[in-house]
C-alpha cells in the first residue's frame, strides 16, 4: 500500500505562488503515475496534472491551468505542484493520488477513479 501526504497549502493573495508537496511512503515501487486533483465543496474532484513516476515525465492532459507545473524528486519520493499567478478560482482542497496501473489511454488519468491511493488533502485559499 502507498501512503501519501500533502503539504504546502495556505492562504495567498491573488497573483501569489505556492508549491505543494506530496510525499509517498510504503510501497512506492507500485507507483506508476502520481496525479494532482482539486475539489471545491459541493463540486466534483477536478483533475489538475499528472506525472509518470519512474522518470518524471509530465503528461499534457486536459485544459488545466497553464500556471501550474508538476515535478517530482524520485530519491525523496516526493512530487510537487508549483502554482504561480494564483487566482481566487484556484481556491480548493488539493489532493495527490497514486495509480499503480499502466494506462495505455492517458486520458484515463484525468479521472479520479483511475487512482488507488489518496492523500488527505491540503487547503489552498487565494484571496482577491
Amino acid at each position: 500500500q502507498v501512503h501519501l501526504a500533502e503539504s504546502g497549502g495556505g492562504t495567498v493573495p491573488a497573483g501569489g505562488s505556492l508549491r505543494l508537496s506530496c510525499t509517498a511512503s510504503g510501497r512506492t515501487d507500485n507507483i506508476v503515475t502520481l496525479g494532482w486533483f482539486r475539489q471545491v465543496l459541493g463540486k466534483e474532484r477536478e483533475f489538475v496534472s499528472a506525472i509518470r513516476w519512474i522518470d518524471g515525465f509530465a503528461y499534457s492532459l486536459g485544459s488545466g491551468p497553464g500556471r501550474f507545473t508538476i515535478s517530482r524528486d524520485y530519491p525523496k519520493n516526493t512530487a510537487y505542484l508549483q502554482m504561480d499567478n494564483l487566482k481566487p478560482e484556484d481556491t480548493a482542497i488539493y489532493y495527490c493520488a497514486s495509480d499503480k496501473e499502466y494506462r495505455p489511454v492517458k486520458t484515463v488519468l484525468m479521472s479520479a477513479t483511475a487512482y488507488d491511493e489518496w492523500g488527505q488533502g491540503t487547503q489552498v485559499t487565494v484571496s482577491s
